[in-house]
């Protein structure tokens, strides 16, 4: 909303002094041209912002003033709920909310306090975006109107209307019965019922979202955490489904875990490999997986999955030693 914008843009200029109307563009995640609009509003409403010109310009506040417009918005406190992770609030769409809301917290705070808090801030870090392996944690294309469609319905507690591309098949339309969301590493899940039936659609597959205004059809209560344990249980475990565990180059990581349907695990060796435990669809998926990554990669268990990457091997050695073979007897 324009509104909270505005108000962060004075949040902005109060924390820093003075900024370039490029430098609010990219705090604001706005254009030029809107932050210009937005300056010229403020100045018609009383707000004393004036422009500095020169190399070191830009736009600024008169000394001394403040604003009382620090009252947190709904998205703001629902962000700061969940600000334990960051991340999570950029898997369900508030990662603006969550800047905006921490701009009025700074702003609230005594002076004296201010710069002890801002300097402390700055000491802390939550979810680098690598690891000390230097792999560099993946995020999903997010659309903002779909995660706010979709948040509303689960907030309000409203059946969704969801237009969802499965794995290997074409978008197509579903209502459904939110239950709630959940973020898992790095990627974000809605939990719903459809028909009665236990579902869970991964955020980044639903390409559009409509809120109803039919109530869902859910219980008062969940426990989130113990709905996502069971339904993460069932997944791991159903259909023919096959568990190995990985000793794979880090420079691979990808070529593996890509492909896998789960990461249950993962961890640094001594020498550099990563190990890590995954989830393929059956037989046939896990040993296609292993064999193309060649000898970037071990699988550990289990042991029938190492006998089918030996023998496999194994085979074509021995036909290319045949070939060879002959070679040298035609030679001759």
């Amino acid at each position: 909303m324009r509104a909270d914008r505005l108000v962060s843009l004075v949040l902005l200029l109060r924390r820093h002094g003075r900024l370039s109307a490029t430098a609010l563009a990219r705090e604001l995640e706005v254009s030029t041209r809107t932050v210009l609009r937005d300056v010229e509003a403020l100045s018609a409403a009383g707000v004393p912002v004036y422009a500095e010109r020169g190399r070191h310009g830009g736009f600024a506040l008169l000394p001394g003033f403040r604003t009382e417009l620090t009252g947190l918005n709904h998205d703001e406190a629902l962000a700061l709920l969940i600000a334990g992770s960051r991340r999570g609030a950029q898997a369900f769409g508030l990662g603006s909310a969550l800047a905006s809301a921490m701009l009025k917290v700074v702003d609230a705070l005594p002076e004296n306090y201010r710069d002890t808090a801002t300097g402390a801030a700055q000491r802390l870090l939550v979810d680098p975006e690598t690891d000390l392996l230097a792999r560099q944690i993946t995020t999903e294309d997010l659309s903002d109107a779909v995660l706010a469609a979709v948040r509303r319905a689960v907030l309000a507690g409203h059946k969704l209307r969801i237009r969802y591309a499965a794995a290997g098949q074409g978008p197509r339309w579903r209502t459904v019965d939110p239950i709630g969301l959940v973020t898992a590493r790095e990627q974000g899940y809605l939990l719903a019922t459809r028909a009665g039936a236990d579902r869970t659609y991964r955020l980044s597959r639903i390409v559009a979202a409509e809120e109803l205004d039919e109530p869902a059809e859910r219980p008062e209560r969940v426990d989130l955490d113990r709905a996502w344990r069971e339904r993460s249980t069932r997944f791991r475990t159903g259909g023919n489904q096959v568990v190995a565990l990985v000793r794979v180059d880090p420079a691979r990581r990808d070529a593996l875990v890509g492909p896998a349907l789960a990461v249950l695990s993962e961890a640094g060796e001594a020498d550099g490999r990563v190990r890590i435990e995954v989830t393929f669809q059956d037989a046939r998926h896990a040993e296609w997986t292993l064999w193309q990554l060649g000898t970037h990669a071990e699988a550990l268990t289990p042991q029938w999955l190492r006998d089918a990457l030996r023998d496999r091997a194994a085979a074509i050695a021995a036909t290319y030693a045949e070939r060879a073979s002959i070679n040298r007897s035609g030679s001759r």
